[in-house]
């Protein structure tokens, strides 16, 4: 039976990987909502399953018009405040007034729900987000959370490795769980979770969940390279610079963005498992850390979340 899947934001990072798993089962129907259909990749533009809407986030009657009819609507989009709250209340709000049953917010998170607002400042839209869809008549929320995407925690961004000298560098104790998934296989998990009617409210998936101890034996087994393990200091100190670094200069985030995320990675305030929701689909394999290594050389983890843009 065919289902009707919109998927607005298809030519992002997360979009196109998701849209890719989406047209696997021959039943979906997907639905892709973007500003220029050119920047499509040519597999997704070129597949009878996909047809393309052009608009942008706030043309409240394109959106109207893109979301009739589907059976889900995902939210893939990835910016700023305004987009990730105003942008996904204008798909919300077409998706009550057209009947659409089921709306997968722009979450793919650590457990946010547990966060005070301003904690981890960046997650706050999610939750405003997830607010309003609870007051919704007849488009249910659907949030899914897969602790921290393992791609980007090898970039400079997070400074966590350091390709140039094989190096791991922590806060805390070095026994604080990391709990990742991959683009891929969360892509690969919200791909079920669309296609899964039942499926509704907190949904929990989880790839691995290793301390960086663990992980930086891992990187051993997979390349036979020792790795060095730098310890930078305690949680309290991680949390003690972040703040300062925000007060110093608030206009520069990402000199202390990063550092929000590690803490509230780590310090157990946001974990989505151990308790989590993988069996529910067990066509879907998750990817552990050093599956997620196996999968690229050495050479490549640095810039495994920026190849995600090829």
């Amino acid at each position: 039976m065919a289902i009707t899947v919109g998927l607005a934001g298809i030519t992002g990072k997360f979009g196109r990987l998701l849209a890719s798993k989406l047209i696997q089962n021959s039943d979906v129907v997907l639905r892709g909502y973007c500003r220029d259909p050119s920047k499509v990749i040519t597999p997704l533009a070129s597949s009878s399953q996909v047809s393309l809407w052009q608009g942008g986030a706030y043309d409240k009657e394109k959106i109207q018009e893109f979301v009739k009819g589907c059976d889900v609507v995902i939210c893939a989009y990835l910016g700023d405040d305004k987009l990730m709250v105003d942008g996904q209340k204008q798909l919300i709000d077409a998706c009550e007034v057209e009947g659409v049953p089921r709306y997968i917010a722009s979450d793919w998170a650590l457990d946010y729900t547990k966060l005070e607002f301003g904690e981890l400042f960046p997650k706050d839209p999610m939750k405003h987000v997830k607010a309003y869809l609870d007051t919704q008549k007849s488009v249910k929320g659907v949030h899914i959370l897969i602790g921290g995407f393992m791609d980007p925690i090898f970039s400079p961004f997070f400074q966590v490795f350091d390709p140039a000298t094989n190096t791991f560098r922590y806060w805390g104790e070095g026994t604080e769980p990391w709990e990742g998934t991959s683009y891929e296989n969360a892509a690969e998990y919200t791909a079920a979770v669309a296609t899964d009617p039942s499926a509704i409210g907190i949904q929990k998936f989880l790839g691995d969940r290793k301390t960086i101890k663990e992980i930086a034996a891992s990187f051993k087994e997979v390349y036979g390279i020792e790795p060095k393990l730098e310890r930078l200091g305690s949680l309290d100190e991680l949390k003690t610079r972040m703040h300062s670094l925000r007060q110093e200069n608030p206009a520069d985030i990402f000199k202390y963005m990063s550092l929000f995320f590690l803490y509230y990675w780590i310090n157990g305030q946001t974990f989505v498992g151990p308790d989590v929701q993988n069996d529910k689909y067990p066509e879907v394999k998750p990817v552990t850390w050093e599956a997620f290594m196996k999968n690229r050389t050495v050479q490549e983890l640095a810039g495994a979340y920026y190849s995600l843009s090829s």
